[in-house]
Parts: structure tokens; sequence; C-alpha cells
């Protein structure tokens, strides 16, 4: 359907508002609050705002055991979730919108299985078990909301149960969704997983929301504000469409309040219980500049609008651009407020709206946001842009790759000149000695020339490269083979792009500080031999067993990991899995060499590049 151009002034017509929750995890051993407030939240809070639809996107509930490592479905989760939205009067007029997050989907062989307690519990699993679409109207304006469910049609346990996949079938779905709607002003789309996290075949999940040119926004969660370092996660994608990921309810305690007024979009995010709650809707934040929007319909308004929420009689509402006299804005109908301005006054340039409001209760409540008349825009973060805009499976496995190259042909490389250097086929050129390129140089070199260490060193990045990480029960009664690729079990193939990020990690915080400690401590055993003599013996069993400190850390960290792995998969993922098992093999094995490898062993391993320094 075609857009209006509207008129922008005090009236109440063209306007609609609708409210997010996402990442509750409502949990049988954490945190009772969370259901607690959650109800207070639908009952109390949402009743005052009264949106026209509420939206739930995602881990509902938990799905973590007491230890927080292992995963499954607990039904009293879903019967809790269930009570609040019993308990909350709000929902029987106002439709509630949830839909599946990865922690609903753990441990759930299939949809139709008995363990996707979403089906039975939700407020929408009954007849929308996967993607769906509410649509309304409201006043001359119809509008449809798009649920996009991305979980995996086989949930598995976690940790590997973290990106969402849309086959074909599903992506097919969503485009006769929006193809459908023919009779909708405004579409939303809201899912769990933001869209950077999201495995599909061309053309992707961006291109199915962005073809739709009344796409305005998607909104989702899953990041959880990345533990408080990322709060603000908004992007305008490529495609035309805003991607909004939304702050937790889990710790965070945040729930959006968005708008669509005259075809201006704007949202606020809020803390639970923080009243007045204020959002300007004209003129939006000069940080929100869509094509899809009548952004010219701002400089010929009539009127700065806002809604304004409180639970208690609203006192004032004073209104002032930059450092102008302050004005008060009245009251239109509901929480619409508005004052007449001349925006032609701000035609050029970047300005700021400062508003004060005061509640009965004497909450004061100060606001301001930048704006802009004649196409002046700001910038998005980088980090949030990055977050939601890249390929987050492709990238991991650049990463990886890289991890990977720096792993294994260093030594190689260093292996090669070492033989080509002793058969006289080649000159190293000389570095200075004892500058710290030389030093790091030599022990490397070392290493790469000792077979003992160096095979084990490559072969392990190269194994969990190409080979199994584990056979492991990725689903209760259900085993499976994990690779860095994807996961095989019941016969299905399942992509992968977490294990990835897994891999990356474990060789950034195992292999590249076993081999830093192992170069280390052989060359000190190489610089100091005359320390070991009846004299000064106790200095150097002190010196030793402080070389001996990082291995031990580094064992440690590698049985916690182990351990972890035990929870999460049981004991055969463990005993039958080499990426979890043998970096303790190794850390044994190459701590025990350090330890007892000859010093001539080690002379003859250095001697090409010694040659070379010693001509210097």
């Amino acid at each position: 359907m075609k857009q209006r151009k509207l008129k922008i002034a005090n009236s109440k017509n063209h306007l609609m508002w609708f409210a997010q929750v996402s990442d509750m995890h409502i949990s049988k051993f954490q945190d009772n609050t969370r259901a607690l407030e959650l109800l207070e939240l639908c009952d109390f809070t949402l009743r005052h705002i009264n949106p026209s639809v509420i939206l739930a996107t995602g881990d509902l509930t938990d799905a973590k055991k007491r230890d927080l490592i292992g995963s499954q479905q607990f039904k009293e989760e879903w019967i809790i979730y269930r009570e609040v939205l019993k308990k909350c009067s709000t929902i029987k007029r106002i439709p509630w919108l949830d839909i599946r997050g990865n922690h609903d989907n753990f441990d759930v062989p299939d949809i139709s299985s008995r363990k996707n307690y979403f089906r039975d519990y939700s407020m929408q699993g009954k007849n929308h078990s996967q993607s769906y679409i509410h649509k309304f109207s409201k006043g001359s304006e119809s509008y449809a909301f798009i649920g996009v469910d991305a979980c995996p049609a086989i949930g598995l346990k976690r940790p590997f149960n973290f990106v969402g996949v849309l086959p074909d079938s599903d992506l097919s779905q969503l485009t006769d969704f929006y193809d459908s709607l023919h009779d909708v002003n405004y579409t939303f789309w809201f899912g769990h997983y933001p869209t950077s996290c999201i495995l599909s075949p061309k053309p992707g999940i961006k291109s199915v929301i962005g073809n739709d040119k009344r796409s305005i926004a998607y909104f989702c969660g899953h990041f959880h504000n990345m533990l408080g370092f990322v709060p603000n996660m908004y992007t305008l994608q490529k495609n035309g469409f805003y991607e909004l990921e939304l702050a937790d309810w889990k710790d965070n305690r945040m729930f959006r309040i968005a708008a669509i007024d005259h075809g201006l979009f704007s949202f606020i995010d809020v803390k639970h219980n923080h009243w007045p709650i204020v959002l300007v809707t004209n003129p939006k934040h000069a940080l929100f500049k869509s094509i899809r929007e009548p952004l010219d319909a701002m400089a010929t308004s009539t009127h700065i609008r806002l809604l304004v929420f409180s639970p208690e009689k609203i006192i004032s509402v004073r209104i002032r651009i930059d450092s102008e006299p302050w004005g008060n804005a009245l009251r239109v109908s509901g929480p619409l407020y508005a004052m007449a301005w001349k925006p032609q006054k701000y035609i050029s340039g970047m300005h700021n709206i400062h508003i004060e409001v005061l509640d009965r209760s004497g909450r004061l409540e100060t606001f301001h946001h930048p704006f802009s008349l004649d196409g002046t825009r700001l910038q998005f973060n980088l980090f949030p842009r990055m977050l939601l805009m890249i390929d987050f499976g492709s990238i991991m496995q650049v990463l990886y790759g890289l991890a990977v190259i720096s792993c294994v042909l260093p030594y190689c490389f260093l292996r090669y000149m070492n033989k080509q250097v002793l058969d006289c086929k080649k000159h190293l050129p000389c570095l200075r000695r004892n500058t710290f390129v030389q030093r790091w140089l030599r022990r490397i070199w070392i290493i790469s020339n000792i077979n003992t260490l160096f095979y084990p060193i490559i072969l392990y990045p190269i194994y969990i490269t190409i080979g199994p990480w584990a056979v492991a029960e990725v689903l209760d009664g259900n085993y499976g083979i994990i690779f860095i690729w994807g996961i095989f079990v019941n016969g299905t193939l399942i992509p992968e792009s977490f294990t990835y990020s897994y891999g990356f990690l474990q060789l950034f915080l195992f292999h590249g500080p076993l081999v830093s400690f192992t170069a280390y401590s052989l060359d000190k055993r190489l610089s100091e031999p005359d320390l070991i003599t009846s004299r000064n013996k106790l200095l150097w069993v002190l010196k030793l067993s402080g070389y001996q400190i990082p291995y031990l850390a580094l064992l440690l960290s590698q049985l916690l990991m182990a351990y972890a792995f035990y929870l999460a998969y049981g004991s055969i993922a463990v005993l039958f899995g080499p990426m979890r098992l043998w970096p303790i093999v190794l850390v044994f094995w190459v701590w025990y060499h350090s330890k007892t490898l000859s010093l001539h062993k080690m002379r003859v391993a250095a001697k090409a590049l010694d040659r070379c320094s010693a001509g210097s």
C-alpha cells in the first residue's frame, strides 16, 4: 500500500505505539524475581502504557540446569511463564506476541516433540508454532508484525545452539508473508536472533526484510547488551530498515516502547519502574533517519509531539529548544502531548530539544535529544554497527582460519629454513644478539626443530579443523558427532558457526600460551645451565618451580573446560572428545619434555640460528 503524506499537527490520529520485552530467562533455579517483576511489568506498567501490541522476543525461559552449564527444558519454568500470562489482566485485551529463542529450543528434537513446551505454554504457540503474522488496524492505518522463528529444526543442548538457521523453505514462507500484505501501511519484524547470527541461504534474511518497502524495523534480543559493554545496540541496515537489539529483562530489567506517528518511527528503551517515561515522536532523533520515513514532514509540522506515560497524573510538561525559553505542552489525548512550534527557525544544522516532565508523585524526568530538519544526521557507534551488520558466521570462520594458520605455518616454515641452512642451500640474515626479536625467534626455532614438541603442537590445530571434536549426547538419548563445520545427529547435518568461535578461543587461550611457556622454559634451561650447582641448588629449584606455574595454570584451565564439556554433554563427550581430552594430554606431554629434554638436543635444534648469530 502506498504511503500517504500526512500533515503533522496536534491530532491524535495516525499514531500507534507498542512495547517489547526480551530475554526473560525465567528459571526454576535462579532469581525468582524475574517472573515476579515480569508480572508487574505486564499487569501494572503496560496497563498504564496501553500499547497496541507487546512483543516478547525469545528466551522466555532459561532452560539451564542448576550448574548453569547443562541444559534441558524444564516444564516448571514454562508453567511459571504461563501463570504470569494468566495473571496479567493487560493481555486479556492487548495481544502478547511471543516467539522462541535459543534457550526455548535447548534439547528439543523437533517442533512436534513433547519437549517443545512453547507449543503448549506460550501465548502464540498453539496457533503459531514458528514464524507468523499479526495484523491489525488503528484509525485509518493498518499494521503488520511478522515474527521470525530462526530456531534450528533440531534444538541441540548448549553451548552449540547459539546461532539461528533459516533454510530455503523458511525464507520462502517469510517472503510469502510480506507478499500477502497488500492492505498494510507499515510492517514491523521481530525475532530473537540478530540478523548477523542467522545462517540462511541467499538472498538472506536481511534482503527478505529489506525488500518490503513498508518494513520499518526489525526487533530482536539475544546479545544481552554484551555484558553491559554495548548498551545501545542499534543500526540502520543497508537494506533500509532499522535493526534494534533490546537489552535483556533477565539481569537488566529493560523493556522498550516504540511508536509510529504520521509515518515517523521513534522508540525508547526503559528501565523497569522508571517513571515518567517520555518518547518524542516529532521531531525525531537525528540518529534515526530512514528514507522509508517522511522526514520532510518534520519541517512542515505545526507541533512538537511526545508520548508521556506515568501511573500518576502528569502535572507539567515543559519543552524548550536549544537555549530558548521554556514552553508548556498540552495534553491532546491519552499520553499524547503537543506544543506549537515554528520549525522554520531550526531549518538548518543540528539542534537540541529539552523536556521536563513532572508527575503528581514529584518524580521529575528530564529528557533531551538532537534533531535536524535539513538532513544532517548522526552516525551509529561502530561496535553496535559491527555486531548487527556483519556476517557473524563468515567473520568467525576467517578468524579461526587465521588462528590455525598462525598455529601451524610459522613452525613449519622455521623447520624448513633450518634444514635449508644446515644443507647450505640458504643463508639467514643475521640479527643482533639479545634483542627481543632474536630471543623469541630462537625460542620458536628450537621448538620447531624438536620432533617430540613440533608434531604434537601443530597436529592439534590441524586435527580440530578436519576431524571430529567429540561423540556427544547433544540431545537427551541421542548422540551426535561434532565437527567445526557442523553437527551430525539423527542422520541430519546441523550447520553451525558458533563452533568457529569456540575453536578460535581454544587456540587463542590454549595453544598460544602453551607454546609461549614451553619456548621460554627451554630457553631458560639453555641460558642458565650453570645454576645447577650444590651452592645455588635452592635458587635453581625456586626458579625451576616458577617455570612450572604457567603449566599448572594452563592444565587447570583445560581441566575446568573438560568438566564444563562433561556437564554439557556427558562423560562420553570427554572420553571420546579430542577437542577437550587432547589438550590435557598435550599439556602433560609438553611439560614433561620441556623439563627432561637434553641440552644437547636443544643446542642442535638451535645450531643453524646460533651459527648466524655468532657470525654477527
